[in-house]
């Protein structure tokens, strides 16, 4: 009804406000995740532009971050500028499963800073309802591009499930659970290795990459559009260096 600029260019963004929080939308009613996650959260603006990238491209600033650290010439990281970004939303450019092993610090590991990596941690970097819930979030609210899987050489969570399957140790309290849980990947080993434990490991982080995507339909979706890639890791402790797995 109004024929001036001024109306002209409100009616234009009314009009796009209006598309991106449709796409938004229709987005989570495909995820299934129906009206529990507002769309406002689709359509602001990043925090953090730098941090909006393709699955390879993450992957890449990944594994470059990782050269950094493993070098020694790590990034002088500005928190401060970033605070009133970030204090209103988050965009990180990865999630990472890992260990809960003090040793390995993900945000370290890959030289990242705040609001970069989605981090969620727990003994033997199992797959679980919790963990499996929060990477939903990191890639449906989020929109991670990237979940990565990472294990660590002489892994104590998985160094229990080899001795409950190879020698029935049993442990008090929750760990046996724990090591129930890990139990698959020493079960899938057959006796010509060598070294169990590193066999063990590699193989609980594969377990896991196939795992995330066979246990959430809203982790398969997006990975079969293309918008996530899962990947695996194994840092080790010697050199902090992360070898990738190539995907099972």
């Amino acid at each position: 009804m109004c024929d001036s600029p001024h109306c002209l260019h409100a009616q234009a963004g009314s009009r796009r406000a209006f598309l991106r929080t449709s796409a938004a939308l229709a987005w989570t009613a495909s995820a299934g995740l129906g009206g529990l996650f507002s769309p406002a959260a689709w359509a602001a603006a990043p925090p953090k532009p730098e941090n909006v990238l393709s699955p390879a491209d993450a992957l890449q600033r990944l594994a470059e971050g990782n050269q950094r650290y493993v070098s020694g010439v790590m990034l002088r990281h500005r928190f401060a500028p970033e605070r009133p970004a970030l204090a209103g939303g988050q965009n990180p450019y990865a999630a990472i499963l890992g260990c809960a092993d003090s040793r390995v610090v993900p945000e370290y590991a890959f030289d990242s800073g705040r609001g970069d990596l989605f981090v969620t941690r727990v003994a033997g970097n199992v797959v679980n309802d919790d963990m499996l819930g929060s990477l939903e979030y990191a890639v449906a609210v989020l929109r991670v591009p990237v979940i990565l899987v990472l294990g660590h050489d002489r892994c104590g969570a998985v160094g229990a499930a080899v001795k409950a399957v190879r020698e029935h140790t049993v442990f008090p309290g929750h760990i046996q659970t724990l090591a129930n849980a890990l139990a698959p990947a020493v079960r899938q080993l057959g006796p010509q290795h060598q070294n169990v434990l590193d066999a063990a490991i590699a193989e609980n982080v594969r377990q896991g990459v196939t795992a995330l995507a066979a246990q959430s339909d809203i982790l398969a979706q997006a990975q079969q559009a293309g918008k996530l890639k899962i990947a695996g890791g194994i840092y080790r402790l010697d050199t902090g260096k992360v070898d990738f797995l190539a995907s099972p």
